[in-house]
């Protein structure tokens, strides 16, 4: 798919108040995340159900921002990671740890669930659905 196919794409959306006053020194860092779900959104079994050969990671840890300004973030699995082929979990795997580009993870979104709140020892809250993404940068396996 083009993203020129892409009928339902949002364009840029006006800041809300929700994150340290710009200019500063971490960039922009919102304070009240909410992400809508898709209009028809999918459970996760659905979308193991759709993946071909992939991680299910069912928790993230330790993240900590690497770049503010290119949004990209470091951080590693936890609690619960899985190796799944043709749409069926194989067995669990040990963990990873992940550096990516916010930016890029949400433009390789390929499917999402309905939005949960969440959170975590070190963030805030926030309400986010589960997603499937395709192409997500794994760096290598951790210890544990």
């Amino acid at each position: 798919m083009k993203k020129s196919d892409h009928k339902d794409k949002v364009g840029p959306i006006s800041p809300t108040g929700h994150g340290f006053p710009l200019p500063n020194e971490m960039g922009e860092a919102p304070m009240n995340i909410v992400v809508a779900g898709p209009q028809n959104p999918q459970t996760i079994d659905q979308m193991v159900a759709s993946t071909e050969r992939g991680i299910l990671v069912t928790r993230l840890w330790y993240i900590r921002e690497v770049d503010p300004y290119e949004k990209i973030l470091t951080g590693m699995t936890r609690d619960g990671t899985f190796y799944v082929e043709n749409g069926r979990i194989q067995g669990g795997v040990r963990n990873f740890r992940f550096n990516e580009s916010l930016i890029h993870m949400l433009s390789n979104v390929e499917a999402m669930g309905t939005p949960v709140r969440a959170s975590g020892e070190e963030s805030f809250d926030m309400v986010v659905p589960a997603m499937k993404v395709k192409e997500f940068n794994f760096t290598e396996v951790t210890k544990f």
